[in-house]
């Protein structure tokens, strides 16, 4: 599934991507361009969830995982959210992004290992923290998503390499073409309604299963 999803953002931020690998050739010609900040961003933002991840994932799954916390912190982190859109500034840009703004926004992501948090909400609240604009906080969340998958889908094929993979193959092909779908029409729709609007009609999705959870969890 993580699979999936990582194809739609690759296809969906092609232009960024291949900017950045042009970006990454011009390393060895001496040329300083802004696409090779912008991969010392990601790769510094990348660091705190790997190593988070590492030493402390099976804590995370045999302690975290519940319906209380995951409402808990979809209402909480959805209100955070709404917190930095409507009072932080909005004139920033991703060439505008620094190397310790970087490092704050990937500390943020390490939240997203407790369920419920949202690994692209969590990480587009610190960067509208920062001030930058709604679209360049997003693009951002979700160019970091690329090495984070990669690193979680590390995990699940050395988790399969014990002979499971061939037997779930076949679902699971089926299972990461709906998940690219589904990512790529999602991040499509996220993309232009930011365009347009704020963050409120995230917020209130997140409010609104927040409740339905918490009812659930005490009822």
């Amino acid at each position: 599934v993580h699979a999936g999803t990582l194809l739609a953002v690759i296809v969906y931020f092609w232009r960024d991507l291949w900017e950045m690998t042009l970006g990454a050739f011009g390393i060895f010609t001496g040329r300083r361009n802004p696409s090779q900040r912008l991969i010392l961003c990601l790769a510094i933002a990348t660091v705190p969830v790997v190593l988070a991840g590492y030493f402390g994932i099976h804590y995370i799954k045999d302690v975290l995982r519940s319906v209380e916390v995951i409402a808990w912190t979809t209402l909480i982190f959805g209100i955070l959210l709404w917190i930095v859109d409507r009072l932080c500034m909005t004139v920033r840009r991703l060439e505008h992004m620094s190397y310790a703004g970087a490092l704050l926004v990937g500390l943020s992501q390490v939240l997203a290992l407790v369920p419920g948090t949202s690994r692209s909400g969590i990480t587009m609240s610190a960067a509208r923290a920062l001030g930058f604009e709604r679209t360049e906080a997003a693009r951002f969340s979700m160019l970091l998503a690329i090495p984070a998958i990669l690193a979680t889908g590390a995990g699940v094929a050395l988790d399969l390499a014990d002979g499971q993979a061939a037997i779930i193959a076949g679902d699971a092909l089926m299972a990461a073409g709906l998940s690219a779908v589904a990512a790529f029409v999602s991040i499509w729709f996220m993309m232009a309604l930011l365009r347009r609007t704020s963050m409120t009609p995230f917020v209130i999705y997140r409010l609104a299963l927040g409740i339905v959870l918490l009812w659930l969890a005490y009822a």
